[in-house]
């Protein structure tokens, strides 16, 4: 009766226990994608720009669309462990090789916001 009592008890226990699998978890690298655009950037661009003093400016673009060559999207994903910390998307709009303005998450220092936008 003893070794019964005893061998239930070990399986009931054995139930219990977490699979030590279960706890472990791969290393997840950070991860930065794409352009850091910093307001000391976007403060340099002024309406009227040709596209390659945007382009020295920002860098190269991370996405230029084939269909539309007048809009360059740059982006940028940060994750850390897994999740991503930040994410951004500034967008160069150009009209007859010239810069109009500026669209997207990082907004332009207030006192060249108006310019920065294309409204006059």
């Amino acid at each position: 009766m003893n070794k019964a009592l005893i061998a239930a008890a070990l399986l009931l226990a054995g139930c219990s226990i977490k699979n030590p699998l279960d706890m472990l978890s791969p290393y997840k690298i950070d991860i930065q994608q794409g352009n850091q655009v910093t307001q000391e950037m976007l403060k340099q661009l002024k309406p009227g720009m040709t596209p390659s003093q945007v382009r020295f400016i920002l860098g190269t673009p991370l996405i230029v669309d084939p269909f539309r060559k007048d809009r360059w999207d740059y982006v940028l994903r940060v994750e850390k462990a897994g999740k991503v910390v930040e994410a951004r998307r500034i967008t160069a709009v150009f009209q007859d090789e010239k810069l109009k303005g500026i669209e997207g998450d990082v907004t332009p220092a207030a006192g060249s916001a108006d310019k920065q936008e294309g409204t006059p």
